[in-house]
């Protein structure tokens, strides 16, 4: 990001092809990009969850990076879509908000050589394949310190249908965060969209430990 709202960007860290085909989304206004926070990652923020240095992983356009901002937190959002992330930095500047923003791939953090006390994953977790999902867990090992948190909403298995992306189970995520995580509570709760309202999500929080 430029130096008007925040320090020097390391350099951008690789992304693999396969991840880099939601740039096109960002054409256009993706079902998932609200224009605000996630209620249910709010009312956590507002509660006073969040801590320390907060990393926003699959941030797209970056308003859950920008709500930790807002809070007095100093946040990161990385993901793969260069077009989203030229739209995070233009919110930042426009809100006058101080946040960084990083062109990059969410499973290589370890790239970026530093540690977060807070990661917020808002429908990152549930894009991924079984194989995929475990390099994901273990990138996250890499960038949160023990005592540390993930907050995590993704798409759950009650949601009817078939349409979207991947139902999330309860036994899924206690299965990838098993080693070196305690899953302190999974919540029933909801995730907006633009286009169909509210579907049905679980929200977690997990314990580095």
């Amino acid at each position: 990001m430029s130096d008007e709202t925040g320090p020097r960007d390391p350099a951008p860290v690789p992304i693999p092809p396969r991840r880099g085909g939601f740039d096109g989304a960002y054409a256009g206004t993706p079902a998932w990009d609200i224009g605000r926070p996630q209620s249910a990652l709010l009312e956590l923020a507002e509660g006073g969850a969040l801590s320390g240095r907060v990393l926003d992983a699959g941030c797209g356009t970056g308003e859950h990076a920008l709500m930790a901002a807002r809070l007095g937190h100093e946040a990161t959002g990385i993901d793969a879509a260069p077009r989203a992330i030229a739209i995070a930095q233009g919110k930042a500047r426009d809100r006058g908000l101080t946040a960084r923003f990083l062109v990059g791939d969410a499973l290589r953090l370890a790239d970026l050589d530093e540690r977060f006390d807070t990661v917020l994953d808002c429908g990152l977790f549930h894009v991924f394949d079984d194989d995929v999902r475990a390099q994901y867990v273990d990138s996250l090992l890499a960038a949160l310190p023990p005592g540390g948190h993930i907050y995590l909403l993704c798409f759950s298995d009650r949601q009817p249908g078939d349409w979207g992306p991947r139902r999330v189970s309860e036994h899924e995520i206690r299965s990838s965060f098993r080693d070196g995580w305690q899953v302190d509570a999974i919540e029933a709760s909801t995730m907006d969209t633009n286009n169909m309202g509210g579907v049905l999500a679980w929200r977690v929080t997990i314990r580095r430990i």
